[in-house]
């Protein structure tokens, strides 16, 4: 099975990593607008670039990696390659495309053609993504393909179609307010007293570990919030503080903005 992928920024990128870690490296083929860019990027993967009309050509599951307001041009561009070997050598197209459904995504390429939608996000790069997909006429056989090539980007989860904007605003968004959470962890530890390089590395790794402990142990969050604070103690007044400046509802309220967003890229 060939893998290609059109667009190679931060997105495409790092899934283009994740599948050259769970497929052959030789089997991935890249392009990119600024095709240097994909140039470097195959070079430092050991695989093979080449021009969007090249990915829909020869390859079985091909990566649309464009932003949104991009897809429809790329498409328009690569119809009629795909027409042309649809009958002979059926493809897959693996949308990444926020608020894209796949009926749109179908509509703009010209064909119904077999189609997995899915929202990945940055830490993927590193096999700790959370990866949301559905799919529409492809088979078992290569949605498993699929599976094992993605399998080093983390979590898998098969979702409706109509929960793929909310899963996006959640995990796709989410990373770049835990940053923001990190740096402002950090900010406190250093007004504090804390060197900058120890309060960012300990602020990261107490996310971390918190991460895990939600997945690992399955108890809700309010109860290991409740298990960390003591009566009277200095982690309730923190939590106290953040209750007065409404931290929960702006979080919120920031995903919402986000899926509202989202939804209104799929117009």
């Amino acid at each position: 099975m060939k893998f290609g992928f059109i667009g190679c920024g931060n997105m495409g990128g790092a899934v283009a990593r994740a599948v050259c870690r769970g497929a052959d490296p030789k089997d991935v083929l890249l392009a990119n607008r600024t095709p240097e860019k994909s140039a470097a990027l195959a070079a430092e993967l050991g695989c093979r670039s080449g021009s969007n009309a090249e990915v829909a050509r020869d390859c079985d599951f091909i990566f649309l990696a464009v932003k949104p307001q991009m897809m429809a041009d790329m498409l328009s561009d690569i119809a009629p390659v795909l027409e042309e070997r649809a009958d002979s050598r059926p493809f897959v197209l693996v949308s990444m495309a926020a608020g894209l459904s796949i009926a749109k995504v179908r509509q703009m390429a010209g064909g119904g053609y077999p189609t997995l939608r899915m929202m990945p996000n940055t830490p993927v790069m590193l096999g700790a993504g959370m990866i949301q997909y559905c799919s529409e006429g492809v088979s078992p056989a290569l949605l498993q393909t699929w599976l094992d090539a993605m399998a080093p980007a983390g979590r898998l989860d098969a979702v409706p179609e109509a929960l793929m904007d909310a899963a996006s605003a959640v995990s796709g968004c989410g990373p770049a307010w835990a940053y923001q959470f990190i740096e402002a962890l950090a900010d406190g530890g250093v007004a504090a007293g804390l060197p900058r390089a120890k309060a960012q590395e300990y602020a990261a790794q107490m996310l971390l570990g918190s991460a895990r402990m939600v997945l690992e142990t399955g108890r809700h969050p309010g109860e290991l919030k409740d298990a960390v604070c003591s009566p009277g103690g200095s982690t309730i007044q923190g939590v106290r503080t953040l209750e007065q400046r409404a931290f929960r509802a702006a979080v919120t309220d920031a995903v919402l903005a986000a899926y509202d967003k989202t939804k209104e890229l799929g117009k």
